[in-house]
């Protein structure tokens, strides 16, 4: 099942009809929920500002309303719940994705007093919950027939190598494989150069690990690699641009020579051109 939050918002719904394709490709259903303060929910209907808690109701029916209607605009071929939830958005959603394949949110919402504030629902919940985030923050017009992963060499990035190559099985794409460094090279004249050399090796090994053994599982996806010394988000983001799908890690090697995909994944967030997944390591969720 694909989980998907909504708050109204125009990034919301295109939120929903991404996962709408996405749970199609999966073959799987969905589950669209609302979140809002508990309260309007549990009030007495003659109570003190009940009609501030009616209003609340009905704009949040409202929002599934209109979530539900986007999904049967999408096509009738996926099955879909609807669920209105109480409490916080960050709290109720990662606890709900505890059974979920995927969950997905926009990359903004309305903010004020109803609004889910997606914004910091995205930050909030990318890298906390136990199934991969995907936050839709632009759709391309048109497929263009790629998915690319960041790759680091840690264990969340092998998670999000193996999440990548499923994705662009399923998708029929083709994978480009993304590895950037920024190691300072201390030095100058030929020890630099050599230094140079020295840590482009290293770094074409930790790519070739990276990728072992996944062709032989994906036969049919094409890899393209691209290795090059920059700083990972501009690398990823430029990527971006060009793809369907960007795949990073939640966290990185977490030194001064990884990616540090903690703070790659947040940036990234902000600037990807494409809808991204952000995939947790399985060993830090057991």
């Amino acid at each position: 099942m694909i989980l998907v939050g909504v708050d109204g918002s125009r990034a919301a719904l295109e939120a929903v009809g991404w996962a709408v394709q996405e749970a199609r490709l999966r073959r799987t259903g969905l589950r669209v929920v609302h979140v809002m303060p508990a309260w309007p929910l549990e009030m007495a209907e003659d109570g003190p500002h009940a009609d501030v808690g009616r209003w609340m109701r009905d704009g949040a029916e409202s929002t599934l309303t209109e979530a539900l209607e986007r999904v049967r605009a999408e096509g009738g071929d996926v099955e879909v719940e609807s669920a209105l939830l109480p409490g916080d958005p960050r709290e109720v959603l990662t606890e709900a994705a505890g059974q979920a394949q995927l969950l997905v949110v926009g990359s903004h919402g309305l903010g004020g007093f109803r609004g889910m504030l997606l914004g910091s629902i995205a930050l909030g919940v990318s890298g906390h919950t136990s199934c991969p985030v995907a936050v839709v923050r632009r759709t391309p017009a048109q497929p263009r027939g790629e998915v690319v992963v960041g790759v680091d060499g840690s264990p969340a990035g092998a998670d999000a190598v193996a999440f990548a190559f499923a994705e662009a099985s399923a998708r029929g794409a083709v994978l480009r494989a993304v590895h950037a460094w920024n190691r300072p090279i201390v030095g100058g004249g030929p020890f630099a150069l050599a230094d140079a050399e020295k840590t482009a090796q290293e770094e074409r090994r930790v790519l070739a690990e990276a990728l072992a053994g996944w062709g032989e599982r994906y036969p049919d996806v094409k890899v393209v690699e691209r290795l090059e010394y920059g700083h990972p988000v501009d690398m990823l983001r430029d990527a971006s641009t060009e793809a369907d799908l960007l795949v990073v890690g939640s966290r990185g090697r977490g030194d001064l020579t990884g990616l540090m995909l903690g703070s790659v994944s947040h940036s990234l967030l902000h600037h990807a051109a494409c809808p991204m997944v952000v995939v947790p390591s399985k060993a830090r969720h057991g």
